[in-house]
């Protein structure tokens, strides 16, 4: 069963019960993220996300984390591109109290002086992480070299300057105009009944004074072209990046399917070329990122410097072939039943389908369909993966980045 429901003040609700079960995921989303800050803010959604478990008026730290493990439940919180989302998992009969302490963190944290200090030299090395992981660093830089510095560009961490420099009234700014009940979502999933979720909702949520919401415009932009980023590590990592459909785009699943035959899985062209036949890669795949007004399609691989053109070269050779002779019959079946077993194994995971759900109210204000998605993977055809081929792999728009002691940066 699934319901959906929206408070008086906005607060929309959606509620994936799954009997039989004996746990219940239940999340909190917000359309905040990244690619909506200023060049100021840079930073801001993640480390306010951060600073959200650091305290309420009526906890600590401390004792948020305990209650949560005292229930025998998990709790965390990530930060994308456009969306934040903060989520408890429990067992059914500790489903009101996970709640109870979710509700308290994400509504009244105060963000106490000494956590705040505390909780910036965490993001710096979490920062300092990232840029000792070469894999993450490479991606980032694709990113930023085809949106830009603003927008789907940004690093969510954001640079250390800012992080450094926010107080506790930026914090309350920001949550202040982006946390609206207008732009939250809370998605339950799981051996939770209807009414209760509903109940807990209004308890915790229905009381929030309603407010004005406006949405921020992103810049989007893509330019092509090339980056290259020195360092002294032993592999070299390469990022191809080309522009794609947006979330909203019919062509969504014909692009999943499209990306399963080409580097998403073992049995890939790219795999198998690359990998298996030419030794040139130890790791090297391919996936699909759809955002609001538009997409990037990214082919990723990790290689020895000396083999980095050789890789880079075999990679372009693939997609060529691929752009040339399109899919085989054999290979579009597999893809497509692939397409299919992944939605169906979400359909099992109470974390996968609160996220499924959550977002999909959050981006489109509809209710998840999952039949209708059956069906949209089950009608697609042969033409529809060209089709997708030719929206998604344009390599004159293409942008390349690379990571490494390279002597010089790859070309295209």
């Amino acid at each position: 069963m699934v319901q959906s429901k929206t408070l008086k003040n906005g607060v929309r609700i959606i509620i994936k019960q799954m009997e039989g079960l004996l746990s219940v995921t239940m999340g909190v989303l917000v359309g905040a993220g990244a690619a909506y800050e200023t060049d100021k803010e840079d930073g801001i959604s993640h480390f306010l996300e951060h600073m959200q478990f650091k305290g309420t008026p009526t906890r600590t730290s401390f004792e948020i984390s305990d209650a949560f493990d005292a229930l025998g439940a998990q709790v965390n919180a990530f930060t994308g591109k456009d969306m934040t989302c903060y989520y408890a998992k429990a067992t059914s009969d500790h489903a009101a109290e996970a709640f109870a302490l979710l509700a308290d963190l994400f509504l009244n944290s105060n963000f106490p002086a000494e956590e705040m200090e505390r909780e910036k030299g965490v993001v710096l090395e979490e920062i300092n992480m990232d840029e000792d992981t070469p894999e993450d660093l490479c991606l980032d830089l694709l990113s930023r070299t085809a949106f830009g510095n603003r927008g789907y560009g940004r690093n969510i961490l954001g640079p250390a300057a800012n992080v450094k420099a926010f107080t506790r009234e930026d914090l309350i700014a920001y949550r202040g105009e982006c946390y609206r009940p207008e732009n939250t979502v809370i998605s339950f999933a799981g051996n939770i009944s209807v009414e209760e979720a509903l109940s807990l909702c209004e308890q915790y949520f229905g009381n929030i004074e309603s407010a004005p919401f406006t949405k921020r415009e992103k810049a989007v932009v893509w330019t092509k072209g090339q980056a290259f980023k020195k360092k002294p590590i032993e592999q070299a990592h390469l990022a191809l990046g080309f522009p794609t459909v947006c979330r909203g785009s019919e062509l969504c699943s014909a692009v999943q399917v499209m990306n399963t035959i080409l580097g998403g899985g073992m049995s890939s062209r790219l795999f198998q070329r690359v990998r298996e036949e030419l030794g040139l890669a130890y790791s090297v795949y391919s996936y699909p990122s759809h955002y609001e007004e538009t997409g990037m399609f990214t082919v990723y691989a990790g290689v020895n410097p000396q083999k980095a053109t050789a890789a880079k070269d075999a990679i372009l050779s693939v997609i060529e072939e691929f752009q040339k002779s399109g899919v085989k019959k054999e290979e579009f079946l597999r893809g497509r039943e692939q397409a299919k077993s992944g939605s169906i194994f979400s359909q099992e995971n109470t974390s996968s389908q609160m996220l499924i759900y959550g977002k999909q109210m959050l981006y489109k204000n509809e209710v998840y369909d999952f039949e209708k998605r059956m069906a949209e993977i089950s009608a697609l055809t042969v033409e529809n993966i060209s089709e997708a081929i030719s929206e998604s792999l344009d390599i004159s728009r293409a942008v390349l980045v690379s990571v490494g002691n390279l002597k010089e940066e790859i070309k295209l």
